[in-house]
């Protein structure tokens, strides 16, 4: 008699377990650097930085491009040795050009670095606030929403 006192009691409490809700919440983190006016100032230079940066490019493009213009118009005029030599030129200048495009907006870029660099202290300080609430309202998860649900808080 004592086992099955025993046995029930252990299932009544697995299913009293089992049935503890999980409490969720969701945030937008977008929205929330949108209201940080020091994230808008500078995410506004950044964004005149990358203007600057893609003009630059653009320029040197242009560039290149009359290079092979000139190239191709003066083609019958020129020797072999000539034409390899400025296609040699042309080619380096498109390498050249195409070192500096994965400098500033590659996956390691100045453009990705530097997005980081000023996003990570108004993150820390969202993470930090996150962390405060949802220990405070007993949340279980907390997720971002913008970011392909990325967890930002879990429970002990």
């Amino acid at each position: 008699m004592k086992k099955y006192f025993v046995l029930l009691l252990s299932f009544v409490l697995f299913a009293v377990q089992a049935q503890k809700t999980t409490k969720i919440g969701y945030i937008d983190m977008d929205y929330i650097l949108e209201k940080v006016p020091e994230y808008a100032e500078a995410k506004n230079q950044l964004e005149q930085k990358a203007a600057t940066w893609k003009q630059e490019i653009e320029t040197k493009k242009n560039e290149i491009t009359k290079l092979k213009e000139a190239l191709n118009a003066e083609k019958a005029l020129l020797t072999k040795e000539l034409i390899s030599e400025r296609e040699t030129e042309i080619n380096f200048l498109e390498k050249e050009n195409w070192d500096y495009q994965q400098k500033r907006f590659g996956p390691q870029g100045d453009l990705i670095l530097q997005q980081s660099v000023l996003a990570k202290p108004i993150q820390d300080q969202v993470f930090t606030a996150i962390q405060d609430i949802a220990e405070s309202k007993k949340y279980d998860f907390i997720f971002d929403k913008t970011s392909d649900l990325t967890m930002l808080f879990a429970a002990k």
